[in-house]
C-alpha cells in the first residue's frame, strides 16, 4: 500500500482501508509530518471541554480522601458497568458488518418501515450497548426519529442485569412490554412526523481517519491501545460477575480488603477518558468519534471512549450529590402509592443507569409496586442518552419527553387494570 494519504482517501471501502497495521503506521507518519496544506486547513485540535473535564476529575481525585473514594467509585462503576459492555457490543456489531460486508446503518435506512422494530430489539439487549448502537446510527443520519424513540423506550439499561439475577419473571414481562411498546411508539412517531424529522445529514465528503493527526496525544500511543484492549477484556469478565451480584474481590482472599476491582475499574476508566480527552473528533466523523478510515479496533476504542467520557461525568455528578448533597432516591417514593409511577418516570429522566438500578433495587425489596418499575423501565434511557445529548441534544431532549407518554399509559394501565 502506498504511503501517500491521498491514496487512502480515494478508497472509501472501510473493509479494505488500513487493514495492515504497518501500512497504517506509515500513513500516520506521512500525515504527521506533512505540511499544514497537505493535512488540510482544519485545526482539528483536542476539545478544550474534554481536557477541562479530565483536569477537573483529576483535581477532585486529589482534593481529599473522601472525594478520592467517591471519584474512584464513579470511575470504576462507569468502566465495569458501561465501558466494557459497550465495547463488547460495538466490537460484535462492527465485526459482523465487516465479516458479512454490510452496514447496519444502510440496512436500517433501506428498511424504514421496520426501523422501530429493529431499534427496539437492539434496545432490549441487557445493558446499553445495543441502544448506543441505534443512537449512533441516528446521529449518522441512518435511523429515523421514531427508531431513536423506540430504542429509548425498549432499553432497560444495566437494571436489566439486576432483574435477570433476582427476578427473571419480572424481567421477561418488562422485556415483552418494552419491545412491543417501543415498536408501536416508534412507528406512530414516524407516521406523525415523517422519516426526516430532526434527521442528521450524511456527509458525502471523502473521509480518512484523523486520529493520527493529533500531535501530542495519548491516542497516538499504540501501547495505550493495547493496554486498553487488555483492561476491557479483563473488565468484561469482572463486569459480568458484578452484573449478577457476584463480588469478585472475595476470590482474592486477603487482598479483598483493598477493593482491587474498584481500583482496576478506576484505572481503566482513567485510561479511557484520557484517550477520549486527547483525541480529536474529525469533521467527517461517522460515529461518536470514529471515521470510515479507522480500522475496526480503533473504531471500537474511539466510540467506546466517547461514551465513557460522558458516562463518567454523569456518574460522578450523581455520586457527589448522593454523598455530599444527601440525595436519596428512595425518599422520593415515600407517600401515596398512586404517585409512585410518576416518580419512577421522573427518576427515569435522569441520564445514566445508576438511578434506575436504585429503582430496581427498591422494587425487588418490595418498596414500590411493579407498575412503578415498569414505568421506570420504559421511561429511562440508560447510558444511551449521553452520546445523544452530546451529538443531537434537541432530539435527545424531545425523545426523552416522548418516551414518558407510553410510560404513563402503560404504568398506570398496569396499576388500574392488573394491579400492583
Amino acid at each position: 500500500m502506498a504511503t501517500n494519504a491521498s491514496v487512502v482517501m480515494a478508497d472509501k471501502n472501510p473493509d479494505t482501508m488500513l487493514e495492515n497495521q504497518d501500512d497504517f503506521d506509515q500513513i500516520s507518519a506521512a500525515q504527521e509530518f506533512a505540511s499544514p496544506n497537505q493535512r488540510g486547513s482544519s485545526p482539528n485540535r483536542p476539545s478544550p471541554v474534554r481536557l477541562a473535564i479530565l483536569g477537573l476529575i483529576f483535581a477532585l481525585f486529589v482534593y481529599s480522601p473522601q472525594m478520592r473514594e467517591v471519584v474512584a467509585g464513579s470511575l470504576a462503576d462507569a468502566f465495569l458497568q458501561v465501558t466494557v459492555f459497550v465495547a463488547a457490543t460495538l466490537a460484535l456489531v462492527f465485526w459482523i458488518e465487516n465479516k458479512f460486508s454490510f452496514s447496519l446503518g444502510e440496512v436500517m435506512r433501506d428498511n424504514l418501515r421496520w426501523q422501530p422494530a429493529i431499534a427496539s430489539a437492539l434496545g432490549a439487549l441487557p445493558g446499553c450497548g445495543g441502544a448506543i448502537i441505534v443512537v449512533t446510527q441516528f446521529t449518522k443520519g441512518y435511523a429515523s426519529f421514531g427508531a431513536f424513540i423506540a430504542v429509548l423506550v425498549a432499553t432497560m439499561g444495566d437494571a436489566a442485569f439486576l432483574l435477570i439475577a433476582r427476578d427473571p419473571v419480572s424481567f421477561l414481562i418488562i422485556l415483552s412490554v418494552s419491545l412491543v411498546s417501543g415498536t408501536i411508539t416508534g412507528m406512530i412517531v414516524d407516521k406523525i412526523h415523517g422519516a426526516d424529522f430532526l434527521a442528521v445529514e450524511i456527509s458525502s465528503e471523502d473521509t480518512v481517519s484523523t486520529w493520527h493527526r493529533s500531535g501530542f496525544s495519548l491516542a497516538n500511543l499504540k501501547a495505550a491501545h493495547l493496554i486498553w484492549i487488555a483492561m476491557v477484556s479483563v473488565g468484561l469478565v469482572i463486569g459480568i460477575f458484578l452484573a449478577f451480584l457476584i463480588d469478585v474481590d472475595e476470590f482474592l482472599g486477603p487482598f479483598a480488603t483493598y477493593s482491587p476491582s474498584v481500583w482496576f475499574g478506576s484505572a481503566g476508566a482513567a485510561l479511557s477518558i484520557s484517550l477520549w480527552a486527547f483525541s480529536k473528533r474529525p469533521i467527517n466523523s461517522i460515529g461518536a468519534d470514529s471515521s470510515i478510515g479507522d480500522p475496526l479496533t480503533l473504531r471500537v476504542i474511539k466510540d467506546t471512549n466517547f461514551v465513557t467520557g460522558w458516562v463518567v461525568v454523569a456518574f460522578l455528578l450523581f455520586d457527589i450529590l448522593v454523598t455530599f448533597g444527601g440525595l436519596e432516591i428512595a425518599e422520593l417514593f415515600k407517600g401515596w402509592i398512586m404517585f409512585t409511577p410518576v416518580v419512577a418516570i421522573l427518576v427515569g429522566f435522569i441520564p445514566g443507569c445508576g438511578p434506575q438500578i436504585v429503582v430496581a433495587s427498591l422494587y425487588l425489596a418490595g418498596a414500590i409496586p411493579f407498575s412503578a418499575q415498569l414505568a421506570n423501565s420504559i421511561a429511562n434511557d440508560g447510558d444511551a442518552l449521553f452520546p445523544a445529548l452530546a451529538l443531537a441534544p434537541r432530539a435527545a431532549i424531545l425523545a426523552t419527553v416522548y418516551s414518558a407518554i407510553p410510560a404513563v399509559v402503560i404504568g398506570y394501565g398496569w396499576m388500574f387494570l392488573i394491579g400492583g
